[in-house]
């Protein structure tokens, strides 16, 4: 029996034994090319372990733009110097704020006054966004990156 797990789509899917769902996609020929190039240079043993991961990411990163309630966990990347006066006290001040979801840190002395911050973070989308967005406004802070990963 076929199944159309996505609304709005027309796909044909066939779920199987094993607990997976077998679809078809129809994609360009050079985009398939260079997915099986980079799976292959990546290590993966087949291309639907790659694609498996591109969907979970895909699905990870419209949580964490979209999804208000969600939880995700992952880790914030901070980069800035230590020049700004002032600027430690106000990310730790921010820290100390969402320390509900905040779960560990580690700080990183790069080169001369540069410092990296690792900030392991559980929670709702709502907070880890609040609290980027203000890390991400302060005089100082040169870089941000977020990772998530859906629990």
């Amino acid at each position: 029996m076929t199944k159309n797990i996505f609304k709005g789509t027309h796909l044909d899917v066939v779920p199987m034994p094993n607990r997976v769902v077998r679809f078809s996609i129809s994609l360009p020929p050079k985009l398939v090319n260079e997915m099986d190039e980079a799976w292959k240079k990546m290590g993966y043993e087949n291309r639907s372990k790659a694609i498996h991961d591109a969907i979970r990411t895909f699905i990870t990163e419209f949580k964490w733009m979209h999804d208000e309630g969600g939880q995700i966990t992952g880790a914030i990347l901070l980069l800035y110097y230590l020049d700004i006066p002032g600027l430690i006290d106000e990310v730790m001040g921010i820290q100390h704020r969402f320390k509900n979801i905040i779960f560990s840190t580690m700080h990183l002395h790069l080169e001369g006054n540069k410092c990296l911050e690792i900030i392991a973070i559980k929670g709702s989308a709502k907070e880890v966004r609040e609290l980027t967005q203000g890390l991400m406004t302060k005089r100082g802070i040169k870089q941000v990156k977020v990772a998530t990963l859906a629990p």
